[in-house]
């Protein structure tokens, strides 16, 4: 296998063990999770926001798969879909060659089962892979019907495969069959208004994630300011728009996380530099956006603009994590009021330059983060106690690496 005398017998076995676990999820896990993952000290969760608690025993030292997304167009980056395997109890990562080619696949995706995986193609004519995991066939392409698909999430049920658009500003739906493979596009909705953002030429959808109560499928725009609610037909694979939330002029909401409860979520604003609380009502899918707050990466923080990525909320609540590109840090808050309120305890330098990503361990025990511009993914332990966080190790190097997927 590449050279490395890594046998796919051992990678099979590594994918067998990582599969039966990813199968008691209660969502799909992805690059940085669609919401929260279990906190090394929490009980498990039904709420399917907790998309990367794997119930596996803490302790256990065999090592497990790390799948790396990057951008194949870019000078540096990668061939495709790079593979690792870390250690849970150290976090040092191996590198383990190439699971996959695939253009520009900027972000992955699990499917529930833990057999097949998914990445973005984010080229002009965009496109979404499916690449069986046992032994790294690609399953084949579809088109997402628009520009630069960015991030893709699985249906908690497992038939349905959303993705963003963001060079369009569009949301496309996919079924998935029974082997894992995605059929020809059941719904394409484009985000035709409200009118783009101050400094925007259009919309720019940059995720796209089901909400704990599983009816309600969010899409996070850019370049429109909004978060748009829809109501999925399971049957038909579509979309229907339900709800809207705008969030003030310029902000650019770039991703979204739900709270463990299902009552909250989170949001990470591009442009302005800022974090959000947000209300959401499971029975009509409506989001309620709430004050911006400080990321903790300000003026007088470090120099130069910084630009939120991503945020995630450990499953049992307590914690929630923001990558900082710019100020190349992780802020820690705390959760409080039942998910209502964000607490700033502070930032952890990042150890890499522009950190577009960050996932949990299945278990919670470690953070990943993707240095996009450094090529490297550094590695955390999060304290069970205060959800501090102590680097693990040196930092891995992978070919800008934009997506860091532990399974």
């Amino acid at each position: 296998m590449n050279g490395d005398g890594w046998s796919r017998r051992r990678f099979a076995g590594l994918l067998a063990r990582a599969a039966a676990a990813t199968a008691a999820l209660p969502a799909a896990a992805a690059c940085g999770g669609t919401g929260g993952v279990r906190a090394p000290s929490a009980t498990p969760t039904a709420s399917r926001a907790s998309s990367g608690a794997s119930g596996r025993e803490r302790g256990s030292s065999a090592p497990r798969p790390l799948l790396l997304g990057t951008y194949t167009s870019a000078e540096g980056g990668g061939k495709g879909i790079g593979l690792a395997e870390y250690d849970p109890a150290t976090g040092r990562i191996t590198g383990r060659g190439l699971l996959a080619e695939v253009d520009d696949p900027s972000y992955l995706a699990v499917h529930p089962d833990g057999r097949t995986l998914y990445a973005v193609d984010e080229r002009e004519d965009g496109a979404v892979t499916a690449v069986r995991l046992s032994d790294r066939t690609v399953l084949g392409s579809r088109s997402t019907g628009g520009a630069a698909p960015c991030h893709l999430s699985v249906h908690p049920g497992g038939r349905w495969l959303f993705s963003a658009n963001y060079g369009s500003g569009s949301v496309a739906v996919h079924p998935i069959d029974a082997s894992g493979a995605l059929g020809a596009r059941t719904h394409l909705v484009t985000h035709s208004t409200p009118p783009p953002g101050p400094g925007q030429r259009g919309p720019h959808a940059h995720q796209v994630v089901t909400a704990p109560d599983g009816a309600h499928v969010l899409a996070v725009d850019l370049g429109t300011d909004t978060v748009y609610t829809y109501r999925l037909d399971e049957r038909a694979g579509t979309l229907a728009e339900v709800a809207r939330a705008r969030t003030r002029p310029g902000a650019g909401p770039r991703h979204l996380t739900f709270h463990p409860g299902g009552r909250h979520a989170y949001l990470a604003n591009e442009l302005d530099d800022t974090v959000t609380v947000c209300a959401y009502d499971p029975g009509t899918g409506r989001l309620t956006v709430g004050d911006p707050q400080s990321t903790g990466a300000g003026p007088g923080q470090g120099a130069g603009t910084n630009y939120p990525a991503q945020i995630l909320v450990t499953a049992d609540g307590a914690y929630a994590f923001l990558a900082n590109r710019g100020h190349d840090s992780l802020t820690r808050y705390a959760v409080e009021a039942q998910g209502a309120r964000l607490r700033l305890l502070g930032t952890v330098p990042v150890g890499g330059d522009f950190p577009r990503q960050i996932a949990f361990s299945p278990d919670g025990g470690l953070l990943f983060a993707a240095n996009q511009r450094s090529g490297t993914v550094s590695v955390f332990r999060v304290s069970a106690d205060d959800g501090g966080l102590r680097p693990a190790g040196e930092p891995f190097a992978s070919p800008v690496a934009v997506c860091a997927l532990p399974l």
